[in-house]
């Protein structure tokens, strides 16, 4: 295929470099911003190309020698060629630009980044798992970067949690060896504090033998393994007997437990300094009542507990209620209550909508909160925090809070949850104008 020269002028959001070749965009895999490259297409559009890297011309200062064997084939990483001081910049950038964009407003201060260790952070994912005639055995990972319908063949990875992280090979020549190989198509895992868990899921039942070899290898490497062979309440241990996962947030002397499949931050460290700004951003005084909308677990809802007169956390998934209330209970937070509720539907009539609010915690997912703020917050909240998955759903509701609500845009910044990914993940202070 032809190979031309062109400039990188700009980071694309999943982490690639553009180009410009004949007015029309051109997204690199593998190329910075700065940079002149010769570069192949991969697949052309009407509206923009798809291409890779041959070789780097002219690098960027940048750019740094990735440390994973299998980056570039795998699309669980991005942005390892990126010095990480660089990826920071690039996430405020794109945060700055959604603002100013979307929701036509900017802080009034920049909050300093988050970051915490790059390496080893991720506790919670999911390993695709496919059987490959061609090449007579299991392939266990993420998909591949140049074709998503593709399981990329790596046997280790750098950025999950470091007892699972060499392990990946191990997990491949386990399924290969089972009767069930080429029918599990997933294995999902998850970390606590002290307790590291496996999910398979299995679209056949599993014969004892692997069974035995299942249990065999969380006995030999400590893992607690689950099986799934339906939907996600179908989820049961196979060994242990009760695994027991949970983490603890030390500052505010609270643990949670929670089940394997069950939403938590991937990044443990970063969770940590996340929850530390909240409360820092929120201010909380003893006589505080705090609404925290799509709270989960009560990952917020507790901490905050400890610091404000009640604090109610709302959430759209019964089970994530129902352990929820019982983390609260078994941390003694009587002040802390849940309920249920789709908040991508309007509740202005429930109850706790009706309440007065002094503070108001926002973390939704990608879509955002739009929805929640045609009721909410009332006259008298007087102070907003939003923590954000998506700096696009950030800017636009930014927009409405401002302009609808007459909050101010306090302050906002990065946190790196994601190291290494385009992901950007974010967090901004608004108070009553």
């Amino acid at each position: 295929m032809t190979e031309f020269e062109a400039t990188i002028t700009d980071l694309s959001h999943d982490g690639r470099g553009v180009a410009r070749i004949d007015n029309k965009a051109t997204f690199v895999s593998g190329a910075l911003p700065g940079e002149r490259v010769l570069l192949k297409y991969r697949k052309r559009h009407r509206n923009y190309d798809d291409a890779e890297v041959v070789s780097v011309l002219e690098p960027s200062p940048d750019r740094v020698v990735p440390p994973c064997p299998h980056f570039g084939q795998c699309s669980g990483c991005a942005l390892q060629h990126m010095a990480p001081a660089a990826q920071i910049a690039a996430k405020q950038r794109v945060l700055a630009e959604n603002f100013e964009r979307i929701g036509k407003v900017s802080p009034e201060r920049w909050l300093a980044p988050l970051v915490d260790e790059p390496w080893g952070y991720r506790r919670k994912g999911r390993f695709s798992v496919r059987y490959v005639a061609k090449k007579e055995r299991v392939l266990v990972g993420f998909r591949e970067e140049s074709n998503p319908r593709f399981v990329a063949d790596i046997d280790s990875c750098l950025v999950i949690h470091p007892k699972l992280g060499d392990k990946v090979g191990l997990l491949a020549a386990l399924v290969g060896g089972m009767d069930a190989a080429r029918d599990i198509p997933q294995i999902e895992f998850a970390a606590g504090d002290d307790t590291v868990a496996l999910v398979f899921r299995h679209l056949v039942p599993l014969s004892e033998r692997d069974r035995a070899a299942l249990v065999a290898f969380g006995q030999a490497h400590d893992i607690a393994i689950y099986l799934q062979p339906g939907n996600q309440s179908s989820v049961h241990p196979l060994w242990p007997e009760a695994p027991r996962l949970a983490f603890a947030i030390p500052a505010d002397n609270v643990e949670l437990e929670f089940l394997p499949l069950d939403f938590v931050q991937v990044n443990a460290g970063m969770n940590q300094r996340m929850l530390a700004r909240t409360l820092e951003l929120l201010d909380l005084q003893p006589g505080d009542k705090v609404l925290d909308l799509f709270c989960g677990l009560g990952n917020f809802t507790l901490p905050m507990a400890r610091h404000a007169a009640e604090v109610v956390g709302v959430e759209g998934e019964h089970g994530l209620v129902e352990r929820a209330a019982a983390n609260a209970a078994r941390n003694g937070l009587s002040n802390a209550s849940f309920r249920v509720a789709n908040l991508f539907d309007d509740q202005r009539n429930e109850p706790w909508a009706q309440q007065p609010w002094d503070k108001i915690l926002l973390d939704p997912p990608r879509a955002g909160a739009d929805k929640v703020l045609e009721y909410l917050p009332r006259k008298g909240t007087q102070r907003v925090v939003y923590v954000s998955c998506h700096p696009g759903s950030l800017a636009r509701d930014a927009g409405i809070l401002v302009e609808r609500h007459g909050f101010r845009l306090v302050s906002a910044g990065v946190m790196d949850m994601f190291p290494h990914t385009a992901h950007v993940e974010s967090i901004a202070l608004f108070e009553r104008g």
